[in-house]
């Protein structure tokens, strides 16, 4: 009777445990609320131009550094000072090239005197040869001695001249007349050769810079108008192309294109980057689909965007970009003319989300 009673409590046990586990989950997306969106069709371009990035650049500006190595001991320029062409601006100590240079100068004299004796001598000799009364292995070799006490001499004031030029390099002048833009060193420091001291700059006259792919640079012509958006103002400027390189061997396939920009007031400064827009000939104009940079995702290396659904649902499509056009950039494959895509959500957007559609 005990073992009968136990296997019938089993039974229900196990009848319990199924039929709680054969109860459906709820689907939490069904009470969802709807994401609040907006939706937009793509632009269309005729694209009659190219856009590059680049950089503004200062048309006359230098980095200051020396060949010495020593103590900075004085400064005479901050940030944002104006200096003249030759003022002295660094000055590192020279104690060492102070003593070469005596040592120079008692060279010269040394060998100042040899000359003046040396040259006595040949003169004397030269009038005694002309007399007949001195022999030609006498004239051969006092000429001779004053050929090498002159050879001596202007070694000696060469010399002179290399301490010199290395007294250039320990008193730092300005090159030009300009602003001072960088400062990369303090009184006490020590300055090493090749090292960054300072960097002038004239300022008002400026260029961008722009790197441009091999499979575009044969669209770029010299002396060609081109628009310059500078981005962090939003203001278009005019310049005209001035320079392009003919080698990108050490730019990773990326030719450096200069673009010299016309007077203007707009208050620009080195380092501001830009959108150099290139015009190109009639036979290179397409037709481009533009949507805004804002409305694409991006997931690693993939980019995409939403798009409704018949049923009023997201779905997320993957595009393939290209060029970027002001705020916007071109969509080259994923995304047809005619076809919506979501600018904005209120909420999170996913693959299946209901749309409310504004």
């Amino acid at each position: 009777m005990n073992t009968k009673l136990y296997i019938i409590g089993l039974l229900g046990a196990t009848s319990l445990f199924f039929s709680c586990g054969d109860s459906p989950e709820k689907n939490t997306t069904e009470n969802t609320a709807p994401v609040e969106v907006t939706v937009n069709t793509p632009t269309e371009s005729d694209q009659s131009f190219i856009t590059f990035s680049g950089k503004v650049e200062a048309v006359e500006n230098a980095t200051l550094s020396t060949r010495n190595m020593g103590y900075v001991t004085q400064i005479n320029a901050k940030v944002g000072d104006k200096v003249k062409k030759g003022q002295l601006l660094i000055a590192i100590n020279n104690a060492d090239l102070q003593a070469k240079r005596a040592q120079v100068n008692a060279g010269i004299t040394e060998a100042q005197a040899a000359f003046n004796n040396a040259q006595k001598d040949y003169e004397r000799y030269q009038a005694l040869f002309s007399e007949n009364s001195a022999t030609q292995k006498e004239m051969d070799d006092i000429n001779a001695r004053y050929e090498m006490a002159k050879a001596r001499l202007e070694a000696a004031r060469q010399q002179k001249n290399e301490i010199n030029a290395q007294f250039a390099y320990s008193n730092i002048t300005a090159p030009f007349s300009g602003v001072v833009t960088d400062k990369n060193v303090e009184v006490g420091d020590m300055a090493n050769p090749g090292m960054p001291l300072l960097r002038l700059q004239v300022p008002g006259n400026f260029e961008v810079r722009a790197s441009v792919p091999e499979s575009e640079i044969a669209s770029v012509e010299q002396g060609k108008k081109v628009d310059v958006l500078i981005k962090s103002s939003g203001e278009t400027l005019e310049g005209v192309v001035s320079e392009i390189s003919t080698s990108a061997s050490n730019s990773g396939g990326q030719y450096t294109v200069k673009i010299a920009l016309d007077q203007n007031d707009a208050e620009i400064y080195s380092g501001m980057y830009a959108s150099v827009q290139f015009p190109t000939t009639a036979g290179d104009k397409r037709e481009m689909i533009l949507v805004p940079e804002s409305a694409i995702i991006n997931h690693g290396d993939l980019q995409g965007i939403y798009t409704p659904s018949e049923q009023n649902t997201a779905i997320l499509r993957w595009v393939r970009l290209g060029k970027k056009v002001g705020d916007k950039v071109e969509v080259l494959s994923g995304l047809s003319a005619g076809e919506s895509y979501i600018t904005s959500a209120e909420g999170k957007l996913y693959n299946g989300a209901s749309l409310n559609i504004q």
